[in-house]
């Protein structure tokens, strides 16, 4: 998950247009189709490489530990194809191309891809990375896929249709102690701005909560919120093609998102924050922002 040059990411508003009359059901499962299809796509290029021995070359990125390898690019590509070869006239907002958008942005949908969210843990053969494909309207997240093909999970949405793992529905934790919450993080190894608060952050999560674990991939924490194995998440700042997919995915579950500092998510870089209610929200919201900067 990176964000390597976070000036160029711009927000969806004002280029994507509401649809007259609503969603065509069709249309939007169409979408879906294709978004799984892509992310597949791109997974299936993790497979195969990790087959063979993993990357064959390293690239650095912005940070010492922010790194590209031939697969991301290659996962790119592979997503990229399905998508153009079904919707040639949308907008792409892709990871590997820097943020920039490609297509017509005026089509009303773009789509959000992270060939492969966690890159790091690839590289090292931990199974906590993905492939995220996302596509936004006017409105928000209208489908995603997310498909980790390390831990043989796939998982869908579709904006009023449910979220799903493997075809099952899925559902947010029931938890409502705050105490017996385990959290979901993400550090912010590049935004040494915000460092500091964060770390006060974690240092309060730590204390008042049953525990917080970091995968690596915010794609897989988000989607792990939405099948209850998380109840909560939050990261300081990522960006669009990193939460895309994965907040659509805790929505349909029945949980709820919004950013750290408060305010609904939109297409652009920022902080991320999911919990399995609105109370879980509030309570979580609470411990984070015990110490302010």
């Amino acid at each position: 998950m990176t964000d390597r040059d976070e000036g160029k990411v711009r927000t969806l508003g004002g280029t994507a247009r509401p649809h007259p009359g609503g969603d065509d059901p069709d249309a939007v499962e169409r979408l879906l189709a294709t978004a799984t299809e892509a992310a597949r796509a791109a997974a299936a290029v993790h497979a195969e490489a990790m087959g063979r021995g993993g990357q064959r070359w390293v690239d650095a990125k912005t940070a010492h530990s922010d790194f590209v390898t031939d697969v991301d690019m290659a996962a790119q590509d592979a997503a990229l194809a399905v998508i153009r070869a079904r919707h040639p006239d949308h907008a792409i907002m892709a990871e590997e191309e820097g943020g920039e958008h490609s297509g017509d942005p005026d089509t009303g949908h773009i789509w959000l891809v992270d060939p492969l969210d966690g890159t790091t843990n690839y590289m090292h053969g931990h199974p906590y990375h993905a492939a995220s494909v996302a596509v936004w309207d006017a409105e928000g997240p209208l489908v995603a896929a997310v498909d980790a093909q390390a831990l043989d999970r796939v998982w869908t949405a579709m904006r009023g249709g449910g979220a799903f793992e493997n075809g099952n529905p899925i559902r947010v934790s029931r938890t409502t102690d705050i105490r017996a919450f385990l959290l979901g993080t993400g550090f912010p190894f590049k935004a040494h701005d915000v460092m500091d608060t964060y770390l006060r952050q974690l240092d309060q999560a730590l204390r008042r909560t049953s525990g917080v674990r970091r995968t690596g991939a915010a794609a897989i924490d988000l989607a792990y919120v939405a099948n209850g194995i998380l109840d909560g998440f939050w990261e300081a700042r990522l960006a669009p093609w990193d939460f895309g997919a994965g907040i659509l995915l805790v929505t349909e579950a029945g949980g709820v998102v919004a950013r750290v500092e408060g305010g609904p998510i939109d297409a652009t870089s920022g902080s991320v924050m999911a919990a399995n209610s609105a109370a879980g929200m509030a309570k979580l919201r609470e411990v984070l922002e015990l110490r302010r900067p």
